[in-house]
């Protein structure tokens, strides 16, 4: 429990006297930095808030969190439904927590995570996600991408649940065969920093991490050791991949959030305020998206494409996590079913006995280790399938490259 100074939320539903004891021994035993009334007024006679709880009573509190942060450590939730329903007040943790205080309710601690500091004089770049499948890898493939044709050369560092025990840089060039060797070694050859170098073409280190708390911070993870390895490449950039909701552990500079359905749900909220541009997936709530980002909120999708042109009247089997189909591309055989080998398993014996002779798959989960392996022994050719995000409303490229810019 942090020691304090103490800001407190409260209401109007609790009867005065109550609350106000409540204060005197928080004042007493911690210190008090400010009160801020969340409404309600079901137990509030006619008066001033300051005489009802005998000292100064902040209201807004959003916009009260945000000018006492300063002179305090911890905010103390006294409040209650039905003035704070639980995302309301899971809304108010994230900004005590994008504000660097602990928030403690009854029965609950949330600390704020700790990014610790990379020995880089260039711009350190995130993109994070709401969630896992939301297109981060797509997005820093692209704006690695754009970085290049811009002059400046990136490095994008890379953590996932199936990363390296050590930190391991993959250069562009990657072939098949080297990925299903890293498989049969018993490696996970689809590893986002592998799908970038591969996809992308560009320079990437490969962390792991396990865990990942209500505000994104791993339990354990390498990336640290990986920034440091990814800065001895002497980059104009480094971009941090996130993994899945979970936030990489270092500074940065600027962050990419890329938002999905549910991305307001539990601490979703600290994800978007800590970001520079947040990219809403179709059929999020955009506009309450922004009413929270403090960035620009534009609109954006995923449009699948083969990384190499197809063969006239190859008999296409298509795999992926949940993409679509690529425009232009009738498959004999369509699966969903990347990350759920038991289906997965079923699809390919569809693949086989359709005599398909092109695998067409992302770079993702059972890829290599799975559809490819299958691919090599049926005499099926493989191509990789990537999703290139394109903005809604707005030009996503210049928008990356304003971030990268800190315009």
């Amino acid at each position: 429990m942090a020691a304090g100074p103490v800001l407190a939320l409260i209401d109007g539903e609790h009867h005065p006297p109550v609350v106000r004891d409540a204060l005197d021994r928080i004042e007493r035993e911690r210190g008090l930095a400010g009160v801020v009334f969340c409404g309600g007024e079901e137990k509030l006679a006619p008066g001033p808030l300051d005489g009802h709880y005998g000292r100064p009573v902040e209201v807004e509190p959003e916009r009260a969190l945000r000018r006492l942060a300063p002179s305090a450590q911890v905010v103390v939730d006294l409040a209650d439904e039905p003035v704070l329903s639980p995302p309301a007040r899971l809304r108010l943790a994230a900004l005590a927590l994008h504000l660097g205080l602990d928030y403690e309710a009854p029965g609950a601690r949330l600390t704020p995570p700790r990014f610790e500091r990379v020995a880089f004089a260039g711009p350190k770049l995130a993109v994070i996600g709401s969630g896992k499948r939301t297109g981060k890898t797509a997005v820093a493939g692209h704006w690695a991408g754009l970085l290049r044709t811009a002059g400046a050369e990136p490095v994008i560092v890379c953590m996932g649940r199936g990363g390296p025990p050590g930190p391991e840089p993959a250069e562009p060039g990657l072939r098949l065969q080297q990925l299903l060797a890293m498989a049969a070694r018993g490696r996970h050859a689809a590893s986002d920093h592998i799908e970038n170098a591969v996809l992308a073409g560009v320079r990437t280190v490969g962390c792991r991490r396990v865990g990942g708390g209500l505000a994104g911070e791993p339990a354990e993870s390498n990336v640290r050791e990986g920034a440091a390895l990814a800065a001895s490449l002497e980059p104009d950039a480094l971009i941090f991949e996130g993994s899945g909701s979970s936030l990489p552990p270092v500074e940065v500079d600027r962050t990419v959030c890329v938002a999905g359905t549910g991305a307001l749900d539990a601490l979703g909220a600290y994800r978007l305020l800590r970001a520079r541009l947040a990219l809403v997936a179709d059929g999020a709530e955009e506009h309450a998206l922004a009413a929270v980002c403090p960035g620009r909120v534009m609109g954006f999708a995923l449009h699948p494409e083969p990384a190499e042109p197809l063969p006239d009247g190859a008999r296409v089997a298509l795999f992926t996590t949940g993409a679509g189909r690529p425009a232009g591309v009738e498959p004999v055989v369509t699966s969903q079913n990347l990350a759920r080998r038991g289906a997965l398993a079923h699809d390919l014996r569809r693949a086989a006995a359709e005599r398909c002779d092109l695998y067409l798959t992302e770079l993702k989960a059972a890829a290599i280790d799975t559809v490819a392996a299958r691919a090599g022994s049926e005499g099926a050719r493989v191509v990789f399938l990537r999703n290139r995000p394109e903005g809604v409303g707005g030009d996503l490229d210049e928008a990356l490259l304003e971030v990268w810019r800190g315009a």
